[in-house]
C-alpha cells in the first residue's frame, strides 16, 4: 500500500494525546496525517456518534485520493463503520490498520465486553464485575503508566486525555458492515494485551509487524513506531 493520507484514529478511552510525536514523525515522512479529536461520543450510542463525528472530520480535512484508517486500541472495531462511512460519501478508503488495537467481528453485532471475552476471558469478567460494581475504565494512574510511558510531560498529557467510560458504554453492540474487509488490512503488534488479537489478523492472511514498546508506543517511541507502521504499509 502506497498511501498519501494516513488517518489516526485514537481511542474512545484516550484522547489524540495518546498518538504522540508520531504524526509529526510521519509528515516528515511524506504522509498527509489527519488526526481527529472525538470528544462528542459522550451519551449513546456511544460507537454511532465516534463514528458520525471522525467521519465528519476526516471530510472536512480532505484527505489525498488514497486514504488508510489507523486505529489504536478502541477504534479497532469501529473502523469498518468509519470506512463505510467514508465509501458512502463516494470516497472509500484504501486500507486498514490497527495498530495494538482490538478486531471488528464482521456481519455480526457485539459489544466491547463481548469481543474482550474472545481477546482475554479473565480481563474481562473482571472488568464487567467492576462495571457492574458502579466503577469506571480506565482508571489508571500515573504509577500504573510509568512503564509503558517513561517521559512524564508525554504520561501527564496521556492521563490528561483518558475518558473513563462505565457498563453502558462496554454493553453496547457495536455497528457491523456486512461487506467488511473492503480493502487490504495490516497488523502493527506492540504489546502482550493484544496478543490474540495479532494472532486472529496472521490468521486471517493480514501482514503483521512486532513493534515490542508497549500499547502506547506511538508516545514512548514516535521514530520507531513510524517506522513500524510504514512497514506494515509496505507489506499490505
Amino acid at each position: 500500500m502506497q498511501p498519501s493520507t494516513l488517518v489516526l484514529l485514537h481511542s474512545p478511552l484516550t484522547g489524540a494525546a495518546a498518538w504522540g510525536g508520531m504524526p509529526g514523525e510521519l509528515r516528515n515522512a511524506g504522509f498527509q496525517v489527519i488526526v481527529p479529536e472525538v470528544i462528542q461520543d459522550t451519551e449513546p450510542p456511544f460507537a454511532g456518534r465516534y463514528v458520525a463525528h471522525a467521519a465528519l472530520q476526516i471530510a472536512a480535512a480532505e484527505p489525498g485520493p488514497s486514504t488508510v484508517l489507523v486505529a489504536h486500541s478502541g477504534a479497532g472495531p469501529l473502523l469498518p463503520a468509519i470506512g463505510f462511512a467514508r465509501r458512502s460519501a463516494h470516497q472509500p478508503v484504501h486500507g486498514y490498520v490497527f495498530l495494538d488495537a482490538g478486531l471488528p467481528r464482521p456481519g455480526a453485532q457485539a459489544s466491547r465486553l463481548e469481543l474482550m471475552t474472545v481477546e482475554d476471558a479473565e480481563f474481562a469478567a473482571e472488568l464487567q464485575a467492576a462495571l457492574e460494581a458502579g466503577d469506571r475504565f480506565p482508571d489508571w494512574s500515573s504509577a500504573d503508566l510509568t512503564t509503558e510511558v517513561p517521559d512524564d510531560a508525554d504520561r501527564a498529557l496521556l492521563l490528561a486525555s483518558l475518558r473513563p467510560r462505565g457498563l453502558e458504554f462496554f454493553r453496547e453492540p457495536l455497528p457491523a458492515p456486512t461487506d467488511w474487509p473492503d480493502a487490504p488490512c495490516g497488523y502493527l503488534h506492540t504489546s502482550a494485551a493484544y496478543d490474540v488479537p495479532a494472532r486472529l489478523a496472521r490468521g486471517r492472511g493480514w501482514p503483521t509487524v512486532q513493534h515490542t514498546r508497549g500499547h502506547f508506543a506511538a508516545l514512548a517511541d514516535p521514530v520507531g513506531t513510524a517506522l513500524a507502521l510504514q512497514a506494515v504499509l509496505d507489506a499490505c
